[in-house]
């Protein structure tokens, strides 16, 4: 009977790490994401000119004001 009991809690105690671990990981990369957005300012204006765009100023700051909405938007549905 004692064993039984250590392995259930053994066990007991894997799966509450694991989900304990699940989201202070995904919290944990939510914020990273946020205050490091994975497009920056200057690969944007790289991929405008590659696409025989010219980038203006104005164009970059809103296209980076659409997707930082685009993004809080999207954190806020979760």
């Amino acid at each position: 009977m004692n064993t039984t009991i250590w392995i259930f809690i053994v066990i007991l105690a894997a799966i509450l790490g694991a989900v304990a671990g699940f989201f202070i990981a995904r919290r944990s990369m939510e914020t990273y994401i946020k205050n490091n957005p994975p497009i920056s300012e200057e690969m944007m204006k790289s991929m405008m000119t590659s696409m025989g765009q010219k980038p203006s100023q104005k164009r970059l700051n809103q296209m980076m004001a659409q997707m930082k909405n685009q993004a809080q938007t999207s954190s806020k549905k979760k």
